[in-house]
C-alpha cells in the first residue's frame, strides 16, 4: 500500500506544531503516523477533565478535531491548509481521570476541496469510547 500523505512529517514535527495554541496546552500530543491514519493522545487531568472525573466531551471533541484535521493537512499541497467545517461526535464511553484517551482518524473521503475523516476515541485498554466524523475544507495559505 502506498500512502496517503502529500507532505511529510513525524508524530514529534506535529506536536511541536500545536506547541503554544489552544491544542499544546490540552497536552495533546502526536503518537503513532501509518500509511493512511494517524492517531493522537491526550491525559485526562485537571486541563481536560470535567468536575466529575472523567474526560470532558468538549476536549474529546478538540480531540478528534485535531487528529483528523492534521491529517487532512498532510493531504494538501504544500501550498494549502486544512480549516474544520463540521465535527459530529458520539460519546460512548467515559475515560476517567489518569487515564489516556487515543484518537485515530482514517480518511473517507479525500477531494480536492473538502476531506472526510472518521475517528474513533479508545481508552488505555481499547474501549471504545466516542466516534466522530470531521469534514474539512481546503484553503490556499493565507499571503504572508
Amino acid at each position: 500500500m502506498t500512502t496517503i500523505w502529500k507532505q511529510t512529517a513525524t508524530p514529534e514535527l506535529l506536536t511541536q506544531l500545536c506547541q503554544g495554541n489552544a491544542v499544546g496546552h490540552l497536552g495533546i500530543h502526536f503518537t503513532q503516523i501509518g500509511e493512511d491514519w494517524l492517531e493522537a493522545e491526550l491525559t485526562v487531568n485537571e486541563k481536560t477533565m470535567q468536575p466529575f472525573g472523567v474526560l470532558h466531551g468538549g476536549i474529546s471533541a478538540t480531540l478528534a478535531e485535531t487528529v483528523a484535521n492534521a491529517g487532512s493537512l498532510l493531504v494538501c499541497e504544500p501550498h494549502q491548509i486544512a480549516v474544520g467545517m463540521e465535527l459530529n461526535i458520539s460519546h460512548l464511553k467515559s475515560v476517567k481521570a489518569g487515564k489516556k484517551a487515543i484518537a485515530r482518524a482514517y480518511p473517507l473521503k479525500l477531494g480536492r476541496e473538502v476531506h472526510v475523516w472518521n475517528i474513533e476515541t479508545k481508552d488505555e485498554e481499547g474501549n471504545l469510547c466516542a466516534v466522530a466524523r470531521l469534514s474539512t475544507k481546503v484553503l490556499d495559505k493565507p499571503a504572508a
